[in-house]
């Protein structure tokens, strides 16, 4: 199991899977690669030279030389391969998730709500390798910016916009508006009528004869709703709750409204 599979919240599954391009791993070992051929270099240069007098401490300095180089070439090689391992771009079916480090690990995460656009650049280069720089645009300053050199690229952002939709298909299905509620209008309509001298609605006119008061109209009871229905849609908005696209005050009104309708 991945580092990255350890961060999954409940409900929450893992959808595709992405890294870098091996050219990376290549770019950030070429000091490494330098050095493994000089090592190569000097210990043939070393194998040609006497093992008396000059020759003989030419052929010691070289030997040193092509051990540091060797052992020294070895050692940022793996390194940089291990930095390519453990990095890694997921995609869930609530965020997108990037995970990198070796013993120090970092895993920065984006919402897929929060997400707006995203910026494919592509050089000539990297369209015959299948590689990119993909820029994530989000509404928050925290969160993922760039992924470089992004492999199979075009495939990522696909993925991530079908995954965006998805999330608001189903925020639109737990019947979660973003907007406010509408206010009752009733008081101030009222107050705004006794400032300016007039009746209030319903108030019989001046000097009319007094007569019984009709009584105001009962509020029309809220439709009843399936039980099922009910259950599948707060479901719905405690995962909502959980990754923070609505506040738990938000969803206990939420719940109280369709347990006040059974």
């Amino acid at each position: 199991m991945s580092y990255a599979d350890g961060l999954l919240s409940t409900g929450e599954r893992i959808t595709y899977r992405n890294k870098q391009h091996p050219f990376v791993f290549i770019w950030g070992a070429r000091y490494a690669i330098l050095a493994l051929i000089v090592a190569i270099v000097a210990l043939l240069l070393g194998g040609n030279l006497s093992t008396e007098g000059i020759g003989g401490s030419a052929r010691t300095v070289l030997g040193w030389i092509t051990l540091i180089l060797f052992v020294g070439g070895i050692a940022v090689a793996i390194w940089t391969g291990l930095r390519y391992i453990n990095q890694e771009y997921v995609l869930t079916n609530r965020r997108v998730i990037q995970v990198e480090g070796v013993l120090n690990r970092n895993s920065t995460d984006s919402s897929l709500e929060k997400i707006n656009d995203a910026v494919l650049s592509q050089s000539v280069f990297g369209r015959m390798f299948d590689f990119g720089d993909l820029t994530v645009l989000t509404a928050s300053e925290a969160g993922i910016d760039k992924m470089h050199m992004l492999r199979q690229p075009i495939a990522f952002k696909k993925a991530m916009l079908d995954a965006k939709h998805e999330a608001e298909v189903d925020m639109e299905r737990a019947g979660w508006q973003p907007s406010p509620p509408i206010r009752d209008t009733a008081p101030a309509v009222a107050a705004v009528a006794a400032t300016a001298g007039a009746p209030p609605a319903g108030a019989p006119p001046a000097g009319a004869a007094p007569g019984p008061t009709a009584a105001a109209p009962a509020p029309p009871p809220a439709p009843r709703v399936d039980p099922d229905e009910v259950t599948r849609t707060l479901a719905n908005l405690a995962d909502l709750r959980d990754r923070g696209a609505i506040t738990p005050e938000e969803y206990e009104h939420k719940k109280a409204d369709l347990l006040s309708r059974l």
